[in-house]
């Protein structure tokens, strides 16, 4: 496992106090805002927009939370503007890193986003350097112990999946854009339980990472993740699940 998903396990692994969940509620409303923004407030239209009240739906918000941030996006409630900016760079070994902002400063992102790069032994890009290394995909991420390759393959094969990875401990699944929610929905008719499912940037290769630089990339990811202004981070980095016990990140 790689990049985006292996981050998002470890995060779920290391569990949510409230103020991570508060922040991600935050990070939620924002996509909805920006979706309702760029493509309009009604969801059978909006697949950007239907995606993201979906992850809400899926991290129990309110539905008025909802309502009220697709109205801040159509212009129905006065809300702040924000911007939607991404910043390349790379981290602790070279991995490739990709930032995904919603900001009303963009001279404050990017001197916060320059020095957390820094500090972690990674460094700032210009526009386009690494965004080539990734590719945007449906992602499901199953657990081994749970469901077998085959009864994944059957479910996703009609439905648009692209492809099943076999990893140290899980299943990833991919899909087109366009096929993520017919994928998911024949997944849910069978009952397959997915501890991951999102569209998100896929590494088209990935970088192995060890000791020092292993712990600098997950403290990377961590503080650019804290930050306020930033929606999601990608990255190609490759860790093992050795590694991952030895600096206590799993």
């Amino acid at each position: 496992m790689s990049g985006h998903s292996k981050w998002s396990t470890i995060k779920r692994k290391k569990g949510a106090t409230d103020a991570k969940r508060g922040k991600a509620f935050t990070k939620l409303i924002k996509e909805i805002t920006v979706a309702a923004r760029m493509g309009g407030g009604d969801p059978n239209a909006n697949p950007r927009l239907r995606t993201a009240i979906a992850a809400a739906k899926t991290d129990n918000m309110p539905k008025d939370n909802i309502e009220r941030a697709i109205k801040k996006g159509t212009g129905a409630l006065e809300g702040v503007s924000y911007e939607e900016v991404y910043y390349e760079g790379y981290g602790p070994g070279g991995a490739a890193v990709l930032v995904e902002s919603f900001t009303d400063n963009k001279n404050r992102t990017v001197a916060d986003v320059r020095h957390m790069f820094s500090k972690s032994g990674g460094g700032l890009g210009e526009a386009g350097c690494v965004a080539w290394m990734f590719e945007k995909k449906g992602l499901f991420v199953f657990q081994k112990e749970g469901v077998d390759e085959e009864t994944l393959m059957e479910a996703i094969l009609d439905a648009g999946g692209e492809d099943i990875r076999d990893e140290e401990t899980t299943f990833e699944v991919t899909t087109a854009p366009d096929d993520f929610e017919a994928v998911k929905k024949a997944l849910d008719d069978r009952d397959l339980k997915y501890e991951l499912a999102e569209v998100t940037m896929v590494p088209k290769s990935t970088v192995r990472l060890e000791d020092k630089e292993a712990e600098q990339m997950l403290r990377l990811m961590e503080s650019l993740e804290d930050s306020d202004d930033v929606q999601k981070v990608y990255s190609n980095f490759d860790i093992s699940e050795e590694a991952l016990e030895k600096i206590g990140g799993a």
